[in-house]
């Protein structure tokens, strides 16, 4: 069978060439994605509308892989625990691409449900309906922010030798950027955690 004379475009195609470049660069256009596929900017366009439908396509992909909780059978604060980690798993590899998703409202139904099990699983707690939007966005900033530890240099903090002593000691040994997301991470959700259990007693 001859080939054919141009490249055979798909979505799927278009999605992961711009992924390929966020996470190559932090951030994408459609005439490099057109570059990068070898094919007319115009071509793009019959199978994607504009950047925002590229972004939200690229949400979806790297979510994808998610299976769906049974939260039912977990006590809460092991459901959100696992959700969590999920959640964060989803962008580790990704961290470069959070500036962009912040950036737009959610609408991918995958992604969605993900916030749906957060609900159901904060309710599950004894929260408030008050409460809960306020805690998944909590856990928002602790996923998003974690993952945007891993694009940080590998000096964050760089005090002059003999000022600032707590903070010179308290970073001596602070490990790589993935080190440091992990333990910050880990440590944000159990103050999560611990937080939630003490305002499902006093109220929010």
């Amino acid at each position: 069978m001859p080939r054919p004379r141009s490249p055979l475009l798909s979505v799927d195609a278009i999605v992961r060439a711009a992924l390929f470049l966020v996470d190559s660069t932090g951030d994408f256009s459609t005439p490099k994605v057109a570059k990068e596929l070898g094919v007319s900017q115009a071509a793009l366009y019959n199978h994607i509308d504009n950047r925002e439908h590229i972004i939200e396509l690229m949400r979806g992909l790297v979510f994808s892989e998610r299976q769906h909780l049974d939260t039912e059978s977990l006590p809460w604060d092991e459901a959100l625990r696992t959700l969590a980690h999920e959640y964060r798993d989803c962008l580790v590899d990704h961290p470069r691409l959070v500036p962009l998703l912040v950036a737009q409202t959610v609408r991918d139904l995958g992604v969605m449900r993900i916030y749906e099990d957060m609900a159901t699983v904060l309710a599950k707690a004894g929260l408030a309906p008050s409460a809960i939007v306020p805690a998944i966005t909590t856990l928002d900033y602790l996923v998003l922010g974690s993952a945007l530890e891993l694009t940080a240099p590998e000096v964050v903090w760089s005090p002059p030798q003999g000022l600032f002593p707590m903070l010179s000691e308290a970073i001596a040994d602070l490990g790589s950027p993935a080190e440091r997301s992990n333990t910050a991470f880990s440590f944000g959700l159990e103050t999560l955690l611990a937080g939630i259990r003490q305002v499902t007693k006093t109220g929010f």
